[in-house]
């Protein structure tokens, strides 16, 4: 997982080995040495996480995490010197989400900022489930077709050709390989229907049947999509 960190600590050979670990893992690497700076640097920089010594000039460690946290849910990680419970619960309590006590390994550090970034990282939206061949759209989990916003309604034969056509924009289909995903595997079935289907099909979704942009045929093949105004050379615009 490739990050933004933001390293704020003012002893500076200490914040050049956090540095070279981190990127060492690949991560991009801010670093500031006081807590000003690391105010600002987190508010104009959006940094994926905040490593944080407490003890720093202009402003500490504790002010500078309870300022952030009022403005932001930015993984805070803080290393100190102090190790009284009182201490680290205060910086806790501030907001702090981890805290590593001076002098520590730097592999245990790396360890933290991995265990942070997974608890941090920002779900992934789950990808949309209809399919789209300009203004065509099919929904394979509410089963439904429009053309334009306009609501078609199909068979489940129809459908389930449709579906296949536009799940692979580009791809020819045989009319043997359509009937396959729409019917089976019924020997009481021939692929003449096919044809009846995608006739169907375009006087229900095309602007003019005689002319589809969508339900495209492709001569001695069988058919695929095609966007409007797409008609590559080979491909017959009407007809079954």
């Amino acid at each position: 997982m490739c990050a933004h960190v933001l390293v704020a600590e003012d002893d500076e050979k200490q914040a050049e080995l956090v540095r070279l670990y981190l990127e060492r893992e690949g991560h991009v690497v801010t670093v500031v040495h006081d807590g000003r700076d690391a105010i600002d640097a987190a508010r104009t920089g959006r940094p994926d996480i905040l490593v944080l010594d407490v003890m720093m000039p202009r402003v500490d460690g504790l002010d500078v995490t309870r300022v952030l946290r009022r403005e932001s849910e930015l993984p805070i990680l803080m290393l100190t010197a102090r190790s009284t419970e009182d201490d680290l619960l205060l910086g806790l309590d501030l907001g702090a989400d981890d805290y590593l006590t001076k002098p520590y390994s730097p592999r245990e550090l790396m360890a933290r900022v991995r265990t942070l970034l997974r608890r941090g990282a920002r779900p992934v939206p789950p990808p949309d489930p209809v399919l789209r061949v300009g203004g065509l759209s099919v929904d394979p989990v509410r089963h439904e077709v429009a053309v334009d916003g306009r609501r078609v309604d199909c068979t489940p034969g129809e459908f389930r050709i449709l579906e296949a056509l536009i799940t692979e924009p580009g791809r020819v289909y045989t009319r043997q390989q359509l009937l396959d995903r729409a019917h089976g595997f019924d020997r009481y079935v021939t692929v003449r229907t096919v044809d009846v289907h995608i006739m169907n099909l375009r006087r229900k979704v095309e602007a003019d049947p005689q002319r589809p942009a969508y339900l495209v045929t492709v001569f001695g093949v069988g058919y695929k999509p095609a966007e409007p105004a797409a008609n590559p050379r080979g491909e017959c615009p009407g007809g079954a």
